[in-house]
């Protein structure tokens, strides 16, 4: 099992990446696209990772906006695979603009 990153190492990961927030209890971005079917393909595409990589983000759509929030259950916390895929769902919203 993954161990559950402390504040300090959660805020340091964060620090490197734009738009995330959270603490050790989860992280969290939210974007918006250019339109509901931008966002719905944005999150298949980071639904197929997530299957890929064996871990899911929980996610909220709103018509444009999409949320990600991203805690490994399991651990009861935030770990390292959690900033993977942050990272991941960063390029795939990048590629989506």
């Amino acid at each position: 099992m993954a161990d559950v990153l402390t504040a300090e190492a959660v805020e340091q990961e964060l620090s490197g990446l734009a738009g995330w927030s959270g603490d050790p209890t989860g992280i969290s971005r939210s974007v918006e696209l250019a339109s509901f079917p931008a966002a719905v393909a944005v999150v298949d595409r980071v639904a197929v990772t997530a299957e890929e990589i064996d871990h899911h983000p929980d996610i909220d759509i709103r018509w444009r906006t999409v949320t990600f929030r991203c805690v490994t259950h399991s651990a009861g916390g935030v770990t390292h695979r959690d900033f993977d895929l942050a990272r991941r769902i960063d390029e795939i919203v990048r590629s989506a603009r």
